[in-house]
């Protein structure tokens, strides 16, 4: 195989605010299909990318946390985020052509990348391969730890879970209630309330955009309280959640997405509620719970394939639609997990 034209997508500036699209363009870049002599790389055609809140704070002109995968984009180079892909040619023992992955790639049809990467091979392709962005990739594996590591439930408890359609927020939900949890969720349009409380099996959802009166909504829906708030927005929200949390309450923290797009943060004021309630809260990411992946898809997978959990995607066709699919996010476009489908073979 020789030269190909591989089409990508460039960061253009570094965002202050909300994105846009014009922050991102597409190239028309050429990439030779055949690895370097001696590489230890691995040649992938990538199929579906992902798009996650998390590469928000990416665009920043500033490094990130010290985290893998947080460190700032460089402008006028492709995008990298999660993403399912194909492998083309390998350099690495571990990888042969053919084989399925899921992990760290860049926003282009072909990318030549560290095999150290890779996350993981697809053993299971009896579901659909864009599930490996999303329920049995990194927000799948999110949700699990969060829940289930963090959040320590137990059958009986009140759980309170924000963002609660989006790609992690949908599975806390449905484990919840595996667990024989009382589960509420918030979300941003009648749509994704519907979707919580007809597809997803939540007990109750509300539209947080219609509630003058944060504090008021959660009394309404939990008069007992809260055991566990599964956090993805922060800010007023948080605050609202504070004044609402029984004792030894956990709070899993795994994102907090209403404060990406600010320049100054909102101040959470209710904190000493941390102190009184002895409350747990908790700050993860999901790269130190990788080790955990095999039980998970024990877990997971006859769920998914019994219909026992359901997942919801959003899909963007075209590598040229990643930009808009990915400014979406911060508006609450999408409804479900956003997928970008590069390529689908």
């Amino acid at each position: 195989m020789g030269e190909v034209s591989n089409k990508q997508v460039f960061l253009r500036n570094y965002v202050s605010g909300f994105p846009k699209e014009s922050d991102m363009y597409l190239v028309e870049g050429k990439i030779t299909l055949k690895l370097p002599e001696g590489s230890n790389d691995v040649l992938l055609k990538n199929l579906y990318l992902s798009c996650d809140p998390y590469m928000r704070t990416r665009m920043n002109k500033v490094d990130g946390p010290e985290v893998e995968g947080f460190n700032a984009y460089i402008l006028d180079s492709p995008l990298t985020g999660y993403g399912v892909a194909k492998v083309i040619e390998s350099g690495d023992p571990n990888y042969k052509e053919g084989d399925l992955v899921w992990g760290f790639t860049k926003w282009e049809e072909y990318s030549l990348v560290p095999s150290t990467q890779i996350v993981f091979k697809i053993e299971h392709n009896d579901v659909p391969l864009s599930y490996y962005t999303g329920i049995l990739g990194m927000p799948g594996m999110t949700a699990y730890a969060g829940f289930f590591e963090i959040g320590s439930p137990k059958k009986g408890e009140n759980v309170f879970v924000s963002a609660a359609s989006g790609a992690v927020g949908q599975l806390v939900g449905q484990f919840a209630k595996l667990t024989g949890c009382y589960v509420v969720g918030s979300a941003g349009s009648k749509e994704k309330v519907d979707l919580l409380k007809n597809k997803l099996g939540f007990d109750e959802a509300f539209n947080y955009k219609e509630e003058l009166d944060l504090n008021a909504a959660l009394k309404r829906y939990f008069p007992e309280g809260i055991d566990i708030y599964f956090e993805n927005v922060g800010g007023k929200t948080l605050d609202a959640v504070l004044l609402n949390l029984k004792l030894h309450a956990r709070i899993p923290t795994c994102g907090m997405i209403s404060q990406y797009n600010l320049t100054q943060h909102e101040g959470v004021t209710n904190l000493s509620n941390l102190i009184y309630k002895r409350i747990r809260m908790e700050g993860f990411v999901v790269s130190d719970y990788y080790h955990l992946y095999p039980k998970f898809l024990e877990f997971l997978l006859p769920h998914i394939r019994e219909g026992k959990i359901v997942y919801v995607e959003d899909i963007a066709e075209g590598l040229e639609n990643g930009p808009a699919a990915l400014v979406g996010l911060f508006s609450g476009r999408n409804v479900g997990k956003q997928v970008v489908v590069v390529a689908r073979e």
